[in-house]
């Protein structure tokens, strides 16, 4: 605003009528003001606004200072809109996704950019976005004396002018053409990715691209750590730490989710409640740290007893809950009579050699036949369980239909 304030009306007229944006105009207003003063102080006062309307054309119409101008402008308004989008999420792929979206931004030409993460020596894949708008895709797979892999190991950036002519791309496809460059994502010393842009052109990046997207890699590289931290915390915050499976508050969340989908496309899914036959006797005669080797043995076998899609958590105590997306009321029946064959098949290991065979009991609840919430259904399931295991054990019942 001081610059504005000191510089005459009909100049400050000529300045607000050129096409730059308004970050631009600024670094504008206040370099035609010292200038002016310089010149004032050589020239008199007298030609004050004849200078100064000289000056100001002559900056106008010069391409080289315009675009001097408009770079820091456009480099700052990169750096504000990166450490906003950036920031916004703690999730690892939103974070990855825009990361892909800003490196595109800043390149001109920029025909494709990919992000693998590294670990233990890994790439895996990240994200990926063409200019086309095509996402989820990665340009190529990582070959281990390509690029990715030796940005990865070297830890430095690399630039290719010509990919047909540079030799890490050797056994290219004919149609890779263009340039590329390979960016570490690091912080401190260690890399935990690796993005690559390419262009439809060939020769160098711009001085500005390559300080833009370094800034861009390196404020990736710690959003990744934090995403990739707040997701080791959001896992743990859901796991129970005996058996490895979901706890208490991972298994209502995924109800949520299951009764959610299920109420979009009208489908149904079961709920079984189990609990094992004879545990307390286990934990009575052979002390609770067999119980709970006995415990992890038991849901590490109903893991593998049950579908990919199926969601196995740990209740409390001996009690575990299995979510069964898209299966009706036969089709869980079917299950529980498999999961019963196989508890009886299964030699459990004791202290001292021994081993021991436990059974099961289980109550089922469908919905939205037995509850339209998490709660009904659980409570349904409960319910079940407790007469079968009054009935004498080892069965599964049914939950009774609301009246």
């Amino acid at each position: 605003m001081k610059a504005k304030q000191s510089l005459p009306p009909s100049v400050l007229r000529k300045l607000e009528q050129n096409d730059l944006l308004e970050a631009e105009r600024e670094y504008l207003f206040e370099f035609v003001r010292i200038i002016g003063e310089i010149l004032e102080e050589c020239n008199g006062v007298p030609q004050r606004d004849i200078l100064y309307r000289r000056l100001v054309d002559g900056l106008s119409d010069n391409n080289r200072l315009r675009s001097f101008f408009r770079q820091p402008a456009a480099e700052l308004d990169a750096l504000k809109r990166i450490s906003f989008n950036l920031t916004a999420s703690l999730d690892l792929s939103v974070v990855l996704k825009g990361v892909v979206r800003e490196a595109l931004r800043l390149v001109k030409n920029a025909a494709n950019v990919n992000i693998f993460l590294y670990l233990d020596g890994r790439l895996t894949f990240g994200a990926a976005l063409n200019s086309k708008g095509d996402n989820d895709r990665p340009f190529a797979e990582p070959r281990s004396e390509g690029l990715t892999y030796t940005v990865a190991r070297q830890k430095e950036m690399i630039l290719v002018e010509d990919i047909r002519t540079h030799p890490l791309f050797r056994d290219a496809p004919p149609d890779w053409q263009g340039s590329i460059v390979g960016l570490p994502l690091m912080v401190g010393q260690r890399v935990v990715g690796v993005m690559n842009l390419s262009r439809t052109v060939t020769g160098p990046f711009s001085p500005s691209e390559i300080r833009l997207l370094t800034l861009l890699a390196d404020q990736a590289a710690i959003a990744i750590v934090n995403a990739r931290l707040h997701q080791a915390v959001s896992h743990q915050a859901r796991q129970d730490p005996l058996t490895g499976l979901p706890n208490r508050r991972g298994l209502d969340e995924r109800l949520e989710a299951e009764i959610v989908q299920a109420a979009r496309i009208g489908g149904v899914f079961s709920v079984m409640m189990l609990d094992m036959d004879g545990f307390k006797q286990v934990n009575d005669t052979w002390g609770h740290e067999a119980g709970d080797e006995i415990l992890r043995q038991v849901a590490s076998a109903l893991l593998g007893w049950v579908r990919s899609s199926d969601f196995l958590a740990r209740y409390g105590g001996d009690e575990m809950t299995l979510l069964l997306p898209g299966t009706d009321l036969p089709q869980a029946q079917v299950v529980a009579h498999k999961i019963q064959e196989h508890m009886q098949a299964l030699q459990l290991s004791l202290p001292q050699g021994k081993t021991v065979t436990l059974g099961l009991s289980g109550g089922i609840a469908l919905y939205p036949r037995h509850g339209e919430t998490a709660a009904a259904l659980l409570r349904a399931a409960d319910e079940a369980l407790y007469r079968a295991k009054r009935a004498g054990r080892g069965c599964f019942i049914v939950a009774a239909d609301e009246k």
